[in-house]
């Protein structure tokens, strides 16, 4: 009975390495650095995608660093044939550029048969960012200082940590986001057809809000000071046509009024919280 049992665990064993093996054969890594014309000074970032997620961390260096890897759909252990003709693999699979003019970078792909995974490493200085991406992976960001701008169509967005404002919106996602800091001369929006917004801002946050959720509800720790005029019924008439509409967007007030912020959700809560500490 032991024996069985160690023959079992080989045979396991054996299995779990040949599916690593499989993976490790078909997964492509590679690394771009992209230096900077100005480091030190403010950058603008461009990331578009078709397929795969965008994960953007500062860290303290002065190059954009960029780990790509991919998993190349097209490749496996496809062994087709035609003829009696072998089948010629097109490269790596990941149609990847990045290019950069005058502290500004721009990396997208054209692939659409694989899954492209970009890990950016960017400096800590000022920064304006343009990410968005449409199937197949979340856009997060980490650490970063300056002005976001974040679409997804088909995942998440994850803002963590950031100081300066943004701009993020997801048709089939999470929107969450984390202040460190924030601008205030500048307006924000945050929206989702079907998913939740969740964003954390410092308690001295100052704003006027405008607030939406068609099928869901808005909780803060916040105190707003709504504007009832605002959400008044509104009348109309055209034609011998008399119409009454109610419009359930919520206006106010949060620290007495600012910049705007809006949220709109279709499906899905809105949290607005108040930073802790």
């Amino acid at each position: 009975m032991k024996t069985i049992k160690i023959v079992a665990a080989f045979v396991l064993t054996m299995i779990l390495s040949g599916q690593a093996m499989a993976k490790q054969a078909t997964e492509q890594k590679e690394q771009l650095v992209v230096p900077l014309s100005e480091p030190g000074k403010p950058f603008k970032l461009n990331v578009g995608l078709i397929n795969g997620s965008i994960k953007v961390t500062g860290y303290e260096g002065k190059d954009v660093v960029i780990d790509i890897s991919s998993d190349d759909k097209r490749k496996g252990d496809r062994k087709e044939s035609a003829n009696g003709m072998k089948r010629i693999n097109a490269g790596n699979g990941m149609d990847i550029s990045a290019e950069e003019k005058n502290n500004s970078v721009t990396v997208h792909s054209q692939s659409w048969s694989s899954s492209v995974r970009l890990s950016i490493k960017v400096p800590m200085s000022e920064s304006k960012m343009k990410l968005s991406t449409i199937n197949d992976g979340d856009v997060v960001v980490s650490n970063v200082n300056g002005e976001l701008e974040v679409s997804n169509s088909n995942g998440d967005v994850q803002l963590n940590n950031i100081s300066g404002f943004a701009v993020a919106n997801s048709l089939n996602g999470d929107v969450v986001v984390s202040f460190k800091t924030i601008d205030l001369k500048a307006a924000m929006a945050f929206s989702t057809l079907n998913g939740k917004i969740d964003v954390t801002f410092p308690a001295a946050l100052k704003a006027n809000v405008k607030l939406k959720s068609d099928h869901g509800d808005i909780y803060t720790d916040f105190d707003v000071d709504a504007d009832k005029a605002a959400a008044a019924p509104t009348k109309s008439a055209s034609s011998g046509t008399y119409r009454v509409k109610i419009d359930n967007t919520v206006y106010g007030k949060i620290g007495g009024g600012g910049p705007e912020v809006m949220m709109k959700n279709m499906n899905g809560n809105i949290y607005i919280r108040k930073a802790k500490g």
